[in-house]
């Protein structure tokens, strides 16, 4: 069992909560569910409805698309981030390598606290536009000449 803080704790390594005070994670930590998977177990399908963020607590998690793998998610890692924001099917599948703990943060519940609680929202929004903002300043103008 995870106590609040080991929960905060691990919300902390996530990079879109990166701007959020130590309470906010801990409201954020609060709605987190404890999920086990056993080994060779499918946590999502490729094409899945997004619905949910996922933090490695124990074990590896496999990311791949068709054949070809696009990492390997160990504990402290976070995969499943862009379902907090979209409504677009999983690019990708999730597969335990080894039995596994993971945190999950459904999108529902994500919604129904950032209803609640702005400072969070303020908190994403502001790490989701530096994050873009990072993105636009790495992007080359061509010449139109």
């Amino acid at each position: 069992m995870l106590t609040l803080i080991e929960k905060v704790l691990l919300l902390q390594e996530i990079d879109v909560f990166q701007n959020s005070t130590t309470e906010d994670l801990s409201h954020i930590a609060a709605i987190t569910e404890r999920v086990m998977f056993s080994k060779g177990d499918i946590i999502y399908e490729e094409g899945d409805i997004s619905d949910s963020l996922y933090v490695v607590v124990d074990g590896r998690v496999r990311l791949h698309r068709g054949g070809t793998d696009i990492m390997i998610a160990e504990p402290k890692n976070v995969f499943g981030t862009w379902a907090l924001f979209d409504h677009e099917p999983r690019v990708s599948a999730a597969t335990a390598l080894e039995d596994c703990t993971l945190l999950r943060l459904t999108k529902e519940d994500f919604y129904d606290l950032l209803a609640d609680h702005s400072q969070i929202t303020q908190g994403v929004l502001k790490t989701l536009s530096m994050r873009l903002r990072r993105l636009l300043q790495n992007v080359k103008i061509s010449d139109p000449t």
